[in-house]
């Protein structure tokens, strides 16, 4: 097997679509069939399950994908040191941010970076905030922007703070404020699927024996804001997202909330991916950049 075969498949296995997968690999749908044929004549066993309308991966291409991430980590991590060891740091590296970190965060970042490491290749990858830490745990990016997490299995992460934001409970314009609290039971909510906001509502709602009366559920703050606008319900979102989002004044911030405590946003990544020149080189710029 070698590494441009593996890294097709992984690509092909991260899509679940041959037709984007060929384009994002710059091959042919002809070319890229045969690869993943000969990829599963080696393994002996099929690796995508199709038919007319989707396409999925069978245990075998689930057990290939992890071997195939790990094993196109250790050459990118090889060819780095080989090329540290003539001065020269080279390869790619993989981040993955919010649109709003985008924004915010990795302008200055990167700017620095490709003046610095001009021969480093940067893939940047955008979604939903709370993705972020999955997607460094499941070895699909080497960095990405995410929210400091409360639970304790990801305190040996590497994690470089970079910001500090507010969380607000936010509703449409036309919403007739109250100074009473707010009854979460009555009150429509717009929330989080997943991740720290939604961890950290979940943990107000059982402190105070509350059945809130969650009317949408969203993945990602900017499509929150929108569907808060939009007259959904009221939802809660980082400041920093808001700040940010075309539809800031279309909405209100609610002062008679419960104050939860603020993100501490940064960049996170693994240990091991941290041992790659060019991944540990956008590390050490960002802490310079942050103090």
């Amino acid at each position: 097997m070698d590494i441009p075969s593996l890294e097709t498949f992984i690509k092909t296995a991260e899509l679940l679509h041959f037709g984007r997968a060929s384009r994002a690999c710059n091959l042919s749908p002809s070319a890229l069939t045969r690869t993943i044929q000969r990829l599963e004549e080696e393994v002996g066993l099929p690796l995508f399950l199709r038919d007319n309308r989707s396409v999925a991966l069978t245990d075998a291409g689930n057990q290939l994908l992890a071997y195939a991430r790990d094993a196109v980590q250790e050459w990118k991590q090889f060819r780095e040191t080989v090329s540290v060891n003539e001065k020269q740091i080279s390869g790619s590296i993989s981040v993955y941010a919010s649109i709003t970190a985008v924004y915010c965060l990795l302008p200055e970042l990167f700017e620095a970076y490709r003046t610095n490491f001009p021969d480093v290749q940067l893939e940047l990858r955008t979604g939903a905030a709370e993705r972020a830490i999955e997607q460094i745990n499941s070895g699909e990016i080497d960095l990405a922007i995410a929210a400091l997490p409360d639970d304790r299995k990801h305190a040996s992460m590497p994690f470089l703070p970079l910001a500090e934001t507010p969380l607000l409970f936010i509703a449409p314009k036309r919403y007739c404020c109250s100074t009473k609290t707010l009854d979460f039971a009555q009150e429509p909510l717009v929330v989080p699927q997943s991740g720290l906001a939604r961890n950290r509502l979940d943990a107000l709602f059982r402190k105070n024996h509350i059945v809130p009366n969650i009317s949408t559920e969203v993945s990602g703050n900017e499509a929150l804001i929108a569907m808060v606008r939009l007259g959904a319900g009221i939802g809660i979102v980082p400041q920093l997202a808001l700040d940010r989002s075309p539809f800031r004044d279309d909405v209100i911030t609610l002062h008679n909330a419960p104050k939860l405590a603020p993100y501490v946003v940064g960049l996170c990544s693994s240990n091991r991916n941290l041992k790659r020149p060019a991944v540990k080189a956008m590390w050490t710029l960002a802490e310079a950049l942050s103090k």
